[in-house]
């Protein structure tokens, strides 16, 4: 495992970014998305990431979760202004997404993926809100999963989640995984869905790592999938590598809590978040979408 860079308070969110063939990632408490390529290491991309407001809300005011959309437009899931946000590419700023459903706003949007139809599933549990749960600005009574249409419709794929956090599709875009970080409930789970990306079946728990997470640092939290169908999730001790049918293929141990990952270069390297580092590892498999 190679340290790449380092110095941050809560690394979080990465995504690797083609056109420019460099890695964005968030640093949540200091509301900074940052760049790093080999040709010119690391740079600040965007300050207040995730929180435009008055100085101090709580300590994870930033953006958290990134992913290109179709267009290839940067969405952001944004703690502090409480919304998904997509950077324009013609030099306008962030545009909402989406910042509520039905008249409630959301708690802190986590983490997001994309349909190749152009739907945008996203978490939103409560981890951005100053005071969690117990938060007085909280609106919405679940934590939930959510849709967005390509029209911009709103939907609620799970409301009945304790704590959703990473989020992604399989290579064919026939199952959504999402990861929930609960104590006792350290689930990585799955959802059927239909041609037009919406839900078709029940939601299915692929596997437990609760016996993990009572002896390694982490939780079930950042997803990516590879070409073959396996699922790289984030978790106790670093990121454990899950076949699509459940079973718990291998572990890659970092010794830190590791709250994401994206595979990049050539999609044959894996970036891990690592709490206060950005790390990488070679797979001998590429990541979907390479």
């Amino acid at each position: 495992i190679e340290v790449i860079a380092m110095g941050f308070e809560w690394s979080e969110g990465p995504v690797w970014d083609k056109a420019e063939n460099r890695l964005l990632f968030s640093d949540v408490p200091t509301n900074t998305v940052y760049q790093w390529s080999e040709k010119d290491g690391l740079g600040v991309f965007l300050k207040a990431s995730g929180y435009t407001g008055p100085s101090g809300y709580g300590n994870e005011p930033g953006s958290n979760g990134l992913t290109f959309d179709n267009k290839g437009r940067l969405l952001s899931c944004e703690h502090g202004d409480r919304r998904v946000s997509v950077l324009t590419t013609n030099g306008g700023g962030k545009m909402t997404v989406a910042d509520r459903y039905k008249g409630k706003r959301f708690n802190s949007p986590n983490d997001v993926c994309v349909h190749p139809n152009d739907t945008i599933f996203f978490t939103d549990p409560p981890y951005g809100l100053p005071k969690k749960e117990k938060d007085p600005r909280r609106e919405s009574s679940i934590f939930g999963v959510y849709s967005i249409s390509p029209e911009g419709v709103v939907s609620v794929v799970d409301g009945t989640m304790e704590r959703p956090n990473g989020i992604t599709l399989s290579p064919d875009s026939k199952t959504l995984y999402v990861a929930q970080s609960q104590g006792g409930k350290a689930w990585l789970v799955s959802y059927p869905l239909d041609a037009s990306g919406k839900v078709a079946g029940d939601r299915k728990l692929l596997y437990d790592a609760t016996p993990l997470s009572e002896k390694d640092p982490g939780m079930p939290d950042g997803l990516k999938t590879d070409q073959q169908g396996n699922i790289w999730c984030t978790g106790p001790g670093g990121v454990m590598v899950i076949s699509a049918d459940g079973k718990l293929l291998g572990r890659i141990l970092t010794g830190h809590r590791t709250a994401n990952c994206a595979f990049g270069d050539d999609g044959s390297t894996l970036y891990m978040t690592a709490d206060y580092y950005i790390v990488r590892i070679k797979t001998s498999v590429k990541g979907t979408g390479f």
